[in-house]
């Protein structure tokens, strides 16, 4: 918004050289070097263009664990294309139950071929889109600096029970976007007229030692995981 009248701002598409350009003028182009572009026209686009079948083509069966969560990008549901589909579809979602195994395939997305994975979901199947081997970058650059040396034993067995005292059943609706909520009670109070309650997060010093982190982590872990007697109060349990 323009911050004096409150009004939505436009955007204008510029060129350096002649100005202001209507967007009828415009044209695509691909950067094949600095600053120098190949044309595209819409003949271009059409001929490399593929047409949507709705289609799933399957062309090999793998171990779930063979395909790394790296390449995974959206899911989406699928179901069968009506009542005559359906029997097809129940053999190949039972057979890949029995089997263990994940269909990799091909389908065509807003007119260009993706790589899916097919998974049995429910009573039905959800497919991830893949990417491409070439999408993904390889993460030894980031690890290259790190040295091998001998791990300190109390660390390690203290982290060890740091996991083991976080470890739970996956609930995922137990975590919320907590920027977003901040932001809407933040609007709500800014159109009721209120003043919004805003929260104050502390930052963790980077020179607290890790040893003195671990411990005070499974400390705070032990304490919320101490049971709760119905009067409120927490059960505490007395050695010899």
């Amino acid at each position: 918004l323009h911050k004096d009248c409150h009004q939505r701002v436009r955007q204008k598409l510029v060129c350096p050289i002649h100005g202001e350009v209507a967007r009828e003028d415009l044209e695509k182009g691909y950067e094949y070097t600095t600053d120098k572009f190949v044309i595209l026209n819409e003949t271009d686009l059409e001929t490399v263009r593929l047409e949507t079948t709705g289609t799933i083509e399957l062309v090999q069966f793998i171990r779930p664990e063979e395909l790394d969560p790296m390449f995974l990008e959206v899911p989406y549901y699928l179901g069968p294309d009506g009542p005559v589909a359906q029997e097809g579809f129940a053999v190949l979602l039972e057979a890949l139950r029995r089997s263990k195994r994940i269909g990799i395939g091909r389908v065509i997305l807003h007119g260009k071929e993706r790589i899916v994975a097919l998974k049995p979901n429910g009573k039905g199947f959800v497919f991830f889109t893949i990417r491409y081997a070439g999408e993904v970058r390889p993460g030894m650059p980031c690890s290259e600096e790190l040295t091998e040396k001998p791990m300190d034993a109390a660390q390690v067995a203290l982290a060890q029970k740091l996991i083991e005292s976080k470890s739970s059943p996956l609930n995922l609706a137990a975590f919320t976007d907590r920027y977003q909520t901040e932001l809407l009670n933040i609007i709500k109070a800014k159109v009721e007229g209120t003043e919004p309650v805003l929260v104050q997060h502390h930052g963790t010093s980077m020179a607290v030692g890790l040893m003195e982190a671990l411990q005070k982590s499974v400390a705070e872990a032990r304490k919320m995981a101490r049971p709760m007697t119905k009067s409120g109060r927490r059960k505490v349990a007395l050695a010899a």
